[in-house]
């Protein structure tokens, strides 16, 4: 994704926090995923009033929000301790 001087834009989940647990998984609070819900709802209302966007457009923006979300977790994995 780019802006409108083709600068990358940062996916959104780039800043949330994650923390590891001690189970080795990572995990994200439930006010962040309420906060990044209502981001993703609220940028697809936005859209909706864009006659040049279409669904596919959103659907591709959230695809790339969870990619990213998802190597960051992957990223924050380790193994259980025994």
């Amino acid at each position: 994704m780019t802006d409108e001087d083709d600068t990358p834009v940062q996916p959104a989940s780039t800043s949330l926090p994650i923390v590891t647990a001690t189970d080795g998984q990572p995990y994200l609070g439930c006010d962040t995923v309420i906060v990044f819900l209502r981001a993703i709802a609220e940028s697809c209302r936005n859209l909706a009033h864009e006659p040049e966007c279409d669904l596919d457009t959103a659907a591709a923006a959230i695809d790339v929000e969870a990619d990213a979300l998802e190597c960051r977790a992957i990223a924050h994995t380790t193994r259980a301790a025994p």
